[in-house]
């Protein structure tokens, strides 16, 4: 971002030492004077609480340097700006002002945030009534084994696989499969005559959750772990999506349950070679 400023600033003044001056010295003068007058305060709450004699000399003499050297910056800042505000000096004064808005801006929703978030009296602590586990099904595979097995290590109080049909034939071989493996957990089929997986689905949990305010609805997603970028964009579009979508409902769990596919052996046998090879040299 600094660099990307600085080419910007160099484009604009046309790389005119002339111009680009004036923001140095603002921005120089403007940070000695403000880094003085924090010494000044600091010293000065270092003194309400110190009582040593020795101490005390040594505090007041060191905020009565700063307060001299934020005097003589302030001057000579009050001279700069004055001289060459319309020089470019302005636009220093400007862009610090932006950022002090947006650093502020940041910090007001940390603390808004802190706030939201912190526990009271009132704080709602009982137990949900019920954990309903869903496992999203789009083919029976291993990944599909996985995360059947994870969710019923986590024994929630009911658990069902669902699949969204956008293929009778596919769905077919969907419930051939399910039937032949005996997972010894329903499968529920919704209907999808758009083709479409993301939204039936959300229903379906939404659904579920409305049935029981103090119910804990848990989706379970397997997803695959990959070692290429590009392998990326050819998997987990839908899981991701869905995903992204089930953490704005309330009273939502989701768990990803990753499996690793061969290619992230690979990567992985290549990072450990990488930092082993750093290691040696």
């Amino acid at each position: 971002m600094l660099a990307a400023a600085a080419v910007a600033l160099v484009l604009v003044f046309d790389a005119s030492v002339t111009a680009l001056i004036q923001l140095y010295v603002v921005g120089v003068f403007i940070s000695f004077t403000l880094g003085q007058i924090g010494m000044v305060r600091h010293w000065t709450r270092e003194l309400q609480i110190e009582h040593d004699p020795a101490i005390r000399r040594r505090m007041i003499r060191s905020r009565v340097i700063n307060i001299i050297g934020a005097s003589l910056t302030g001057v000579v800042l009050v001279i700069v700006l004055v001289s060459k505000f319309t020089h470019g000096a302005y636009l220093a004064l400007v862009a610090m002002g932006l950022i002090f808005a947006l650093m502020l801006a940041i910090s007001n929703h940390y603390r808004a945030v802190e706030r939201e978030v912190a526990l009271t009296a009132e704080s709602d602590r009982a137990l949900p009534s019920r954990v309903r586990g869903v496992v999203l099904v789009q083919q029976v595979n291993l990944p599909t084994m996985k995360a059947i097995a994870f969710a019923r290590a986590t024994r929630p109080t009911s658990l069902i696989g669902v699949t969204v049909s956008i293929d009778d034939d596919q769905t077919e071989l969907i419930l051939d499969q399910w039937e032949a493996e005996d997972f010894g957990m329903p499968l529920k089929v919704i209907s999808s005559p758009y083709r479409e997986v993301t939204n039936p689905f959300l229903k379906y949990v939404a659904k579920l959750r409305t049935e029981n305010p103090r119910d804990i609805v848990s989706v379970y997603i397997p997803e695959f772990v990959v070692g290429h970028w590009w392998e990326q964009l050819l998997h987990n579009q839908t899981a991701l999506v869905i995903r992204t979508r089930l953490h704005f409902m309330q009273g939502v769990m989701v768990t990803s349950v990753p499996y690793q596919l061969a290619s992230s052996d690979a990567r992985r046998d290549r990072a450990r070679a990488a930092a082993e090879k750093r290691f040696r040299r």
